[in-house]
């Protein structure tokens, strides 16, 4: 079926040679940071988590968000999500694949990965952390391609492939919750110390990864003549889960400030202070994280009213709003104010280099191409299956 992905029209190929070039000069930053060591970056000794495990952070959620499609689908037999359980599938695996780049290139030595597999440590979160992502990884390319590869054929899905798809349930659920206990099990970062940071990372995957797929949706609509919503409300069905886990999610947030607040507890209050109202005269992330706020509420607003929620273009902007609060809060708010103030009580903020944004891009840009290649080939199969 990968013949399907070498034909397409201009605008096709506009795009993927704009995201291989994009890689190029993300590879170019890499090789350099690689030759001079993570002393390019903005991390320090004090801030030793930066852009790179922040957008891994974000990205596991992205990937664990497919579960939203697969477990009503298969589990609850909700055929409205038919069409898109597979585009979910594939996103899932691009996500996983970008984080574990993320991963990589946030080591000094990239080798230094073969440890966790040479020498596993059960006591360690980072070896459960390698076992879930890659057994999950597995699991939606098994998935993906055997649905996809039988459906091309115009036969029923093999009946193997059934218990796996049950297993990748409660496996989509452990990747981002072992990715939580990475935080959680840290006792010196009173941020992460939260019992419930798992079902806040829960909470936030299952608003803003369904954002993204509704998103690539509505884009898919437009650029081909395969409709994953075809009038019978799998978008707004999803659009409702969204709109409930990210309620949820702000609702938790809240905990986390009721707790350090009113137990009035200095080195659980100082993170929340340097991230919303700044710390000692150090305000880097207060714009950041009001605006995530603001974004956070506009885009739980929007969606909570059928009026604004069925019309497309406010659905798009409620949803970017959804993904940018998250991305905000996760993706950097969440990582770099674990660090401030440090064990010596003292701030040391953390400034984003170019290099780190060029690899960033870079790295994102192969999940994207992946993610092109793969939808490409699934709505080849759908629109030759529909005709």
């Amino acid at each position: 079926m990968f013949e399907r992905a070498l034909t397409g029209s201009r605008r096709y190929w506009t795009w993927v040679f704009v995201l291989l070039a994009v890689i190029t000069v993300g590879l170019y930053s890499y090789f350099k940071q690689y030759s001079y060591g993570l002393g390019v970056t903005g991390m320090s000794r004090d801030v030793s988590w930066g852009l790179y495990i922040a957008q891994f952070t974000f990205l596991v959620g992205v990937a664990a968000s497919a579960v939203m499609l697969v477990l009503p689908y298969y589990l609850h037999d909700f055929k409205k999500f038919g069409k898109m359980v597979i585009l979910g599938e594939f996103l899932a695996i691009s996500s996983v694949i970008m984080s574990m780049l993320f991963i990589i290139v946030d080591l000094g030595q990239p080798l230094r990965v073969l440890n966790v597999i040479l020498y596993p440590s059960p006591h360690s979160m980072m070896f459960w952390d390698m076992l879930v992502l890659s057994g999950y990884l597995v699991l939606n390319i098994v998935i993906g391609w055997t649905t996809l590869g039988a459906e091309s054929k115009g036969s029923p899905s093999p009946a193997w492939v059934k218990p796996i798809i049950y297993l990748s349930i409660p496996w989509a659920v452990s990747i981002h919750t072992v990715t939580a206990f990475l935080y959680a099990g840290l006792p010196g970062r009173h941020l992460w110390l939260s019992a419930i940071m798992a079902a806040r990372f829960l909470a936030s995957a299952f608003a803003a990864g369904p954002a993204i797929l509704i998103l690539l949706c509505l884009l898919v609509r437009r650029v081909s003549r395969f409709d994953p919503d075809p009038g019978v409300g799998a978008i707004q069905a999803l659009v409702k889960i969204v709109t409930y886990a990210m309620i949820a999610n702000v609702f938790f947030y809240g905990l986390e400030f009721f707790t350090a607040f009113y137990s009035n507890i200095p080195e659980a209050k100082a993170p929340l202070k340097y991230l919303f109202v700044g710390l000692e005269g150090h305000t880097r992330l207060v714009p950041f994280m009001w605006t995530a706020t603001i974004l956070a509420f506009v885009g739980i607003g929007l969606l909570l009213f059928p009026s604004t929620r069925k019309n497309d273009k406010i659905l798009s902007l409620a949803l970017v709003a959804i993904i940018a609060a998250n991305w905000i809060d996760k993706g950097m708010g969440l990582v770099i104010g674990g660090f401030i103030p440090n064990p010596f009580d003292r701030v040391t903020e953390y400034v984003i280099t170019y290099t780190e944004i060029s690899v960033t891009l870079g790295v994102y840009a192969i999940g994207m191409l992946l993610l092109t290649i793969l939808y490409k080939i699934a709505i080849s199969v759908r629109e030759q299956k529909e005709t």
